[in-house]
């Protein structure tokens, strides 16, 4: 019986030993199917999932399908210049009837911010225009009234008659802050609305010589000609600006774009669908930002006010005591730092209402009363 347990235990063994030789150098002679499953396992989105259920993530295709039906291509033509000798029967004589040169063409972009029919854009896209196209994303065509213009924000306001119109949401552009996304679309080199993508880089920019009132957001979402007068939204597709310009060495984008800030363009719409333009105070100084050693001189921190060098005379300043070497801290209990601000200060005081002005001089700091003018167009930015 020991003998036969003792024979028993050496087969089991060699069987065993066989088996894992033969599984492991031609395993292919097993049958392994109910070990090995016959595909890989993977996690599979439902197939009846549409590809536009959920958006992807960090896609902008919510706020682009929100924005971009009330974003227009503008397109602009003018009449060439008739030559002003070309009626004189002696000119046409000795040269012929002049044939005119080639109608001008321009093109831009805008934004339908009512359903009455108003669209913001740039006055630069429709200065000089003899004819106004505006041209939805849905291909409905209509020509545009001038309803009015701001040169000096480089804003207009113009009017289509077309019904069932797509209105963009006006968005608080003073909530915006460095770092947030945002959407430039417009309609770049005429080869149709285009969406592009960036963060907002900088905020208030000013003295970039591009306008005569500047508190720009800057971006890095491209832009490019063709996209003036289009819309720089936030992720919700809510409007933060209007795309203004770029600073570019090759006229194409390179990361630095600029946009008039939806505050800044609400109230020129106001006032140019109200009264027709946009009225702004003006007292008559020439100032200057206030350097380190003028400021020490005063006691002041550099960039604590602006100082005045210059005068008008007669003028609302000079009238209330203003004279040159003060320094203008506060307009209306509103600081001012550099020239920019003051301006901006000035100009939203109404003409004809008495404003407070905080002054600090040699003797020490005091309050004057002036009583602003009224800015008129064209006057020599020295005079502000």
């Amino acid at each position: 019986m020991k003998r036969l347990w003792l024979l028993f235990a050496q087969t089991v063994t060699v069987v065993v030993a066989a088996l894992f030789v033969v599984a492991t150098l031609q395993p292919q002679w097993l049958d392994r199917k109910s070990l090995t499953p016959s595909v890989v396992p993977v996690l599979q989105a439902p197939s009846s999932a549409s590809p536009g259920d959920t958006p992807a993530m960090g896609s902008f295709r919510t706020a682009a399908k929100v924005a971009s039906g009330a974003v227009v291509s503008i397109n602009t033509s003018k009449a060439p210049a008739a030559n002003p000798q070309s009626s004189d029967p002696w000119f046409r004589f000795f040269f012929g009837d002049q044939v005119p040169s080639q109608q001008q063409s321009g093109l831009g972009s805008g934004v339908i911010v009512s359903p009455a029919g108003y669209v913001l854009t740039n006055n630069h896209v429709i200065e000089e225009a003899d004819e106004i196209e505006v041209v939805l994303n849905d291909g409905r065509k209509s020509v545009a009234q001038v309803i009015g213009t701001d040169p000096e924000t480089d804003l207009a306001i113009l009017k289509i008659d077309l019904t069932e119109l797509p209105v963009i949401t006006l968005g608080n552009s003073d909530a915006l802050e460095i770092g947030d996304q945002v959407l430039a679309i417009g309609n770049p080199f005429g080869v149709g609305q285009t969406v592009t993508s960036g963060i907002v880089s900088a905020l208030g920019r000013t003295q970039l010589g591009i306008n005569t009132f500047e508190n720009f957001i800057q971006t890095d979402a491209a832009i490019n000609p063709g996209n003036s007068g289009g819309a720089l939204v936030d992720v919700n597709g809510h409007l933060m600006g209007i795309n203004t310009a770029i600073y570019s060495r090759s006229g194409g984008s390179m990361g630095i774009g600029f946009a008039i800030p939806t505050s800044t363009a609400r109230s020129v719409m106001d006032a140019i669908v109200k009264e027709g333009q946009v009225t702004r105070g003006w007292i008559g100084v020439e100032p200057q930002d206030l350097g380190p050693e003028l400021a020490e001189s005063f006691g002041l921190r550099p960039g604590a006010g602006v100082i005045i060098t210059g005068v008008l005379q007669n003028g609302p300043a000079a009238q209330a005591g203003i004279r040159p070497g003060d320094v203008i801290t506060a307009v209306n209990g509103r600081n001012v730092t550099n020239v920019a601000q003051l301006l901006s200060a000035v100009a939203a005081l109404q003409p004809g209402t008495p404003a407070t002005l905080d002054v600090v001089r040699k003797e020490g700091k005091t309050q004057l009363q002036v009583t602003p003018g009224r800015r008129n167009l064209p006057r020599q930015a020295a005079a502000r």
